[in-house]
């Protein structure tokens, strides 16, 4: 009983359209607009999103859609920064992941059911099952379970112009890593290991999680700066082709070389989020 994957992360924002617009702009093939609801029985929220699915776990863009409807917390997140606050790892097991979670002292209610649009032609819904870190500083940090794999991973929505295949890792950076980190390893109900070149790491199955102090976030993601602390600071993407299709389409907007032969896009150029293109 422990997470399996990196799910997906989530980067968030008010407004919408301009968030869509930057993802497309770096490449991705996004999903029509899926506005959400949440509860038993399910009820409107304020929020939507479009994603970016890809052959491993998916990018999530979630945005207010409708003021005034409830927002799933989503407000306070944005009042620290518009930016990444979504990290679910995937989940195969609910209800035995929920009695760990429970035995090991965490305070969390029951099983949260989610529900969206999917552009289905029979009307079906994608729907997923998740228990989340209660009130955990470092933002939406989840293990999820999707009960409709089959609705979200189509086909037509896993072919990007830039070639991204994979949901590599997320960068965590933190004033107190070392508390990060064991709420993740509780979370996930697996071991820390130190990372290759400074930091924690959670390693799964499918993806990894960094946990990152400020200059080791530094380090990682030259150039970034955290606009608050603890702070989802970007996440890494395989692609398919080594990263051709990236320099072709992107090679305007300010990429910077990595020593590893990645390519990193700025914050400014992706929703507030580091956005790293390995080959």
């Amino acid at each position: 009983m422990s997470a399996i994957s990196l799910d997906h992360v989530g980067v968030c924002a008010r407004d919408p359209g301009p968030l869509h617009a930057a993802m497309e702009r770096l490449g991705f093939t996004l999903t029509p607009v899926a506005r959400q609801s949440g509860g038993n029985p399910p009820v409107p929220l304020a929020t939507g999103n479009r994603c970016a699915f890809l052959r491993e776990g998916y990018l999530e863009f979630l945005a207010i859609f409708e003021p005034g409807l409830p927002d799933n917390g989503l407000s306070r997140f944005l009042d620290r920064y518009e930016g990444m606050h979504i990290l679910a790892l995937g989940m195969e097991d609910t209800e035995g992941n929920l009695r760990r979670l429970r035995a090991a002292g965490l305070d969390i209610p029951g099983v949260a059911h989610l529900q969206r649009p999917c552009d289905d032609p029979e009307g079906r819904l994608a729907k997923f099952e998740r228990l989340p870190f209660p009130d955990a500083p470092e933002g939406r940090v989840q293990l999820i379970r999707h009960l409709t794999p089959e609705l979200l991973w189509q086909e037509r929505w896993l072919d990007h112009p830039n070639k991204a295949v994979a949901l590599d890792e997320c960068f965590l950076v933190s004033a107190e890593p070392m508390e990060s980190a064991a709420r993740l390893s509780h979370l996930a109900g697996l071991p820390l290991e130190p990372r290759p070149g400074g930091g924690l790491l959670l390693r799964l199955r499918q993806g990894r999680v960094s946990i990152l102090s400020p200059e080791e976030g530094a380090a990682a993601l030259p150039g970034v700066v955290p606009p608050d602390l603890p702070f989802l600071a970007g996440f890494a993407v395989r692609t398919g082709d080594g990263n051709a299709s990236v320099r072709r389409l992107l090679g305007g907007i300010g990429l910077r070389e990595m020593p590893d032969g990645a390519l990193l896009v700025p914050p400014e150029a992706a929703g507030g989020a580091a956005l790293v293109f390995r080959p």
